[in-house]
């Protein structure tokens, strides 16, 4: 390719550069590239690979032998002397590693050393459990120093401490060795392969982008954002997402991605469909007269098909079926080469239909349609069969049948190919509003996003107040080093500028001088994000209201409001839901019974008044539901209030009890610093929880507001290190509860049709590619509503929410229709079979439609609503409704 240099007039810029993993050479003292069977995460996904070196089969650099023995060792190149951050990713994508190599290799044993398992994420705790009680994952809590090799064998030897150690610690005879124990603590064990899990690091390439753009950058190299506006660099105009900013996994990415969109959108605005251009197909072949010509693509999907069925096997019996001109497999069906590939197919062997057996048709099945739309085929003449979602996974264990079955389905796939018509969509026009649910941060950010650039808001919130739970946040920290920048003026300043700036105006100073914190007022921001909202023009504001229900299609809704002058109708294009999420009160460790037991909310209000402040304190992590799921927030916020209750008590004693402390990314630097300020952290095992009792009474009798001085708080916790139990007597305890949905979250899910997980939290409709997305069109979500995040998480999520509203809004019509279901009411008999088994709660029986024999009230299902699955037309009993 010959270089160029290019000319381009943009209104913004959006850095996406991305992150390089660490350079596994440096830490010598595990012996990558000197021992060939250290290898690094990065290296071992490509082993995994059915496209990598080992065709998906893994195997030692040495022998090539199938290692039966795997150890991860976490934290290569994070959280170490010279990486003050968390790479935030390594715990969980060791963890997918781990699982498929066991998935691969059932007999493999894996083990992972850690030092906290950070699975702070939505779903990221159940996979954690699933690894170990599933796939047997073994995980160690200690940091391996340094790895030994067996010339011999080239075996690799890791000497680490057990975690049962503590105990046989303790049982030590005087005289011995601190290393000879009766049952010695020290355990050296050998490995067949070692898996570096590397850490994020900036690549110098984008350091120098960053330099030449002229934003500023951490001492790392990683972007650095201003303040309450967590995408945007220090130069206006210009904006940061991903791991560039801070190290961040898939999801977040997408969703920085898309609320950078917003925000660079707000300003080329004026613009907008002013440069785009429409894809030119060419014209649409009438093949009604043709007889069928079928092309049938198996997929591979790398090893997640292929490593479970004899794909090639189901590509020849696709070649046999009636109809069938042309089959064959691919490695990965959906690659861009494969693609063209199809395109390229159609037109050469002028096929008709097409099918591809595959993954899901929810992910990729617009894709498909596109490639064979190029060659001039209408896109209704394509049918998937899913042969990864129904066959290779859930029959993972049984090759045999699992490739019977994925033959079952591509046959039906094909006899359905051989019905297929073309299919046809109309247009609607589009209600360029938006209803916001919620007013917290989140709605009204998502409002103020979509107001910026002309379209008109209706933000429902059910309190008196906009707020939502940031009311409740007294201070908010940071670590800053370098310059830092102003958030009210956006300009950059100098450390010494920010300390001398806050002595001269007399203030308590923003920072603690003998440190890097920064401490920041969000009443403040909190104040004027209100006054924004309630003066925009383009923002209908509905306090004291409440969401009753909604109608219509993506595009076109139509919901009623119910507020403090009666009811009302708004109609609006799209809905983002914003309803936030409320800390659990629940009955743990006492909390209730004694005024001393206190949640962080409660305690970081008694910090913010100043008044009785404890000179000791015991915070508990993990309570309640926090058992089941990460609330991701509670960790940071407990070393938060620590911090803050230092900085005004420097002599407080503060224990911090926990699981896992899941300081991930930047925030690990508040962990150290907390560590270094002499906060003391316990870690307690989940079937050994603290025991907390009131000495002089018992836990569950009535509150009193003034419990006798005799009495006093006592927690017990079992120490593993020591090997001991810990008695403390604080004059507080703080009880780190998870954030939980809010009171009626269930009823507003059934009212908007849209569903929820386990936890109450609103589910998405993909993890990855539609992370603010529900699966009914046309309806996002933000914030504490899909799962506790921190306030920069939140603004960004909003701002991914009305990026992803404004896909709908910004249009004047909308194209629908395609494969959907359509009811003969002549043949309807209302019996609401259709009604209760839609998943998408599309089908209604119209008063005004009448059935068989003339009776009043029928089925009608709204095509642009319809999402063509097919159930209502399987379970009718009547046989009155069809797929067109």
């Amino acid at each position: 390719m010959v270089e160029r240099v290019q000319d381009v007039q943009v209104g913004a810029i959006i850095l996406a550069p991305g992150y390089e993993v660490y350079q596994a050479e440096q830490a010598e003292e595990y012996g990558w590239g000197r021992f060939p069977n250290v290898v690094t995460a990065l290296q071992f996904e490509r082993l995994l690979s059915a496209s990598g070196p080992t065709y998906g089969h893994v195997q030692r650099p040495s022998d090539g032998r199938v290692p039966r023995k795997i150890a991860f060792l976490q934290c290569v190149g994070s959280r170490d002397q010279t990486h003050d951050y968390c790479s935030a990713i390594c715990c969980m994508y060791a963890t997918k590693e781990a699982i498929m190599a066991v998935e691969h290799e059932p007999n493999t044993q894996v083990t992972i050393f850690m030092m906290d398992m950070r699975a702070f994420s939505k779903g990221y705790e159940e996979y954690y459990r699933r690894a170990q009680e599933r796939y047997g994952i073994r995980y160690v809590r200690s940091r391996i120093s340094f790895v030994r090799e067996d010339p011999r064998t080239h075996n690799l030897i890791l000497r680490y401490v057990s975690e049962s150690a503590s105990q046989r610690i303790s049982d030590r005879e005087e005289g011995d060795s601190p290393f000879a124990t009766r049952n010695s603590p020290i355990v050296e064990e050998e490995f067949d392969l070692v898996v570096l899990s590397v850490g994020m690091e900036i690549a110098e390439g984008v350091r120098e982008l960053g330099r030449r753009l002229g934003v500023e950058l951490d001492e790392h190299g990683f972007c650095r954002t201003l303040p309450f506006q967590p995408l945007q660099t220090s130069r206006p105009g210009i904006f940061a997402v991903g791991p560039f900013r801070e190290p961040k996994d898939i999801p977040e990415s997408v969703v920085e991605a898309s609320g950078a969109a917003a925000a660079a959108g707000a300003i080329v605005a004026p613009a907008r469909w002013t440069c785009t251009r429409e894809v030119a197909y060419p014209p649409e072949r009438d093949v009604s007269a043709e007889e069928p010509r079928i092309g049938v693509f198996v997929c591979h999907c790398g090893s997640n098909i292929g490593g479970f069925l004899d794909v090639p096997a189901v590509a020849e019996y696709a070649a046999s079926l009636p109809g069938v001109v042309h089959a064959e497999h691919n490695l990965y069906t959906c690659s861009q080469d494969s693609i063209q590939h199809i395109t390229e197919k159609t037109r050469e062997l002028g096929l008709n239909r097409v099918v591809v057996a595959s993954c899901t048709p929810l992910t990729h099945e617009s894709l498909f349609q596109d490639s064979i739309r190029q060659a001039g085929l209408n896109p209704g003449m394509f049918q998937m069969a899913n042969i990864r979602n129904q066959c290779s996974w859930v029959h993972s264990n049984d090759w045999e049948a699992a490739t019977e079955k994925a033959k079952d389905l591509v046959r039906m796939a094909v006899a359905k190919a051989l019905r297929l018509e073309p299919l046809h969509k109309t247009e609607v026009p589009v209600q360029k509003a938006v209803l916001v649910i919620g007013g917290g941060v989140a709605g009204m950010t998502a409002a103020l996003t979509l107001a910026d650039q002309g379209f008109p808001v209706h933000l429902v919130e059910r309190a008196e107040r906009l707020g939502g739970n940031l009311w409740n946040i007294g201070t908010l920290v940071d670590w800053e080093t370098g310059g830092l920048v102003n958030w009210e003026t956006g300009k950059l300043v100098n450390w010494g500028e920010v300390v001398q700036e806050s002595v001269n105006q007399s203030t308590n100073p923003p920072v603690h001088q003998s440190t890097n914190l920064v401490w920041r007022d969000p009443q403040e921001f909190l104040r004027r994000l209100i006054k924004q909202v309630e003066s925009h023009p383009q923002i209908t504001v509905h306090l004291r209201s409440e969401f009753l229900e909604s109608s219509g299609f993506v595009g076109n809704f139509t919901s009623r409001l119910r507020g403090p002058d009666g009811e009302s109708e708004v109609r609006h294009g799209a809905t983002i839901v914003a309803t936030g999420g409320v800390e659990y009160r629940g009955p743990e460790y006492g909390y209730g019974t004694d005024p001393r037991i206190v949640t962080q909310q409660e305690f970081e209000a008694r910090l913010a008044a100043g008044d009785d402040l404890p000179d000791s304190v015991v915070m508990i992590l993990c309570v309640g539901p926090a058992e089941r799921y990460c609330s991701r927030i509670c960790c940071t916020t407990a070393i938060k209030n620590a911090l803050a209750l230092k900085r005004l008590n420097p002599d407080a004693q503060i224990t911090v009890l926990y699981r896992d402390i899941r300081t991930y990314g930047f925030k690990e630097r508040l962990y150290r610093e907390a560590r270094r300020q002499g906060v003391v952290f316990v870690r307690y095992d989940f079937d050994r929880k603290p025991q907390v009792e009131v000495s002089g009474s018992r836990l569950g009798e009535p509150e009193t507001s003034n419990p006798e001085p005799e009495t006093q708080l006592k927690i017990t916790v079992w120490e593993s290190g020591l090997g001991a139990e810990l008695v403390l007597h604080p004059d507080l305890l703080v009880l780190s509860m998870p954030v939980v949905p809010p009171e009626g979250a269930d009823e507003l899910a059934t009212r908007l049709k849209v569903p929820v997980d386990l936890d109450g939290f609103f589910l998405e409709a993909h993890v990855k590619l539609r992370p603010v997305d529900f699966s009914s069109d046309g309806v996002f979500m933000a914030g504490m509503a899909h799962y506790p995040k921190f306030l920069d998480e939140t603004i960004a999520q909003a701002q991914a929410a009305a990026a992803r509203a404004m896909t709908i809004v910004s249009r004047d019509v909308l194209e629908v229709g395609g494969v959907v279901a359509q009811v003969d009411a002549e043949k309807c008999v209302g019996c609401l079979t259709c009604v209760r088994i839609c998943p998408y709660d599309v089908p209604q029986i119209r008063a005004d439609f009448s059935g068989v024999g003339g009776i009043v009230g029928a089925a009608y299902i709204e095509p642009a609503q319809c999402h063509g699955c097919g159930i209502c037309v399987a379970e009718c009993p009547a046989k009155a409704i069809q797929l067109l």
